[in-house]
């Protein structure tokens, strides 16, 4: 289940906080690599990464994988159900507080539901996501610029189960635009903390990857590489699995899994 545990950090932003569809940040200049971030019900821990790299002016959707987004409610058998792509943010933080304020504080929910309501409207499914169709209702969405045409170059998933959901599903579509996209998981624990100590991880390991993208594309010619093609972004494609090893080094506490698969 895709919820928070505790007390939200200092990295958790309110709505009232978030200003303009995209932040500045690290990726603010240059070619950008599109990214996506999955998580099982698009709560905490996509939503923390979308927000960051946004931030960073990255183009970013995201996405859960479960069959309907789940949140705590008053007892483990009472939990709080919505369906994806028909709920938005804004209700279910205005349901919350209605029906018990103090336990929906206390939990952090309507801390995280409020963040939320301020990166996009409501909880998409992957499932549903229809690849290479126009994302133009999307156009307020924090990260939006730059990922209207609907296609990531990376797929950042956060635990196994999500991983294994979005491999499979790609594998059930074929291949109905033979673009390679990186699929990456980066094994986050579902509470506030280390959502937000994840979506740092994701963002640092996006500007890694972003960075080799600008040094192959300028090598390879940007109307090859801009194509999407296997052959055009071979020389990239080669480098993730090194990118990859250097960026554990550095986060040995989020244990990361990749693989190649195809739109």
């Amino acid at each position: 289940m895709d919820t928070p545990n505790g007390a939200p950090t200092d990295a958790s932003v309110s709505a009232s906080q978030l200003t303009g569809q995209n932040g500045e940040g690290v990726g603010s200049s240059g070619y950008k690599l599109k990214f996506c971030t999955v998580c099982a019900s698009n709560q905490n821990r996509s939503m923390e990464a979308h927000l960051q790299l946004s931030k960073a002016n990255y183009p970013v959707i995201s996405f859960g994988t479960g069959s309907l987004v789940r949140l705590p409610g008053p007892s483990i058998t009472q939990p709080n159900v919505y369906q994806f792509n028909k709920t938005s943010y804004d209700s279910m933080w205005k349901e919350l507080r209605e029906k018990d304020e103090d336990l929906y504080t206390r939990n952090g929910l309507l801390k995280m539901i409020d963040r939320n309501r301020g990166v996009k409207w409501g909880p998409e499914r992957w499932q549903d996501w229809q690849v290479g169709i126009p994302r133009l209702e999307h156009a307020t969405d924090r990260g939006s610029e730059g990922i209207e045409g609907g296609v990531a170059d990376v797929v950042f998933t956060c635990e196994e189960r999500c991983w294994d959901a979005v491999i499979d599903d790609l594998h059930n579509r074929g291949t109905p635009l033979n673009k390679p996209v990186h699929v990456i998981n980066v094994d986050i624990k579902d509470n506030h903390e280390e959502a937000s100590i994840g979506g740092q991880g994701i963002l640092d390991l996006a500007n890694s990857l972003n960075k080799a993208a600008q040094e192959e594309r300028e090598a390879v010619g940007a109307m090859s590489f801009d194509t999407g093609s296997a052959a055009g972004r071979a020389s990239f494609d080669e480098r993730v699995p090194d990118i990859i090893g250097e960026w554990q080094e550095r986060w040995p506490n989020l244990p990361a899994t990749w693989t190649l698969a195809w739109f």
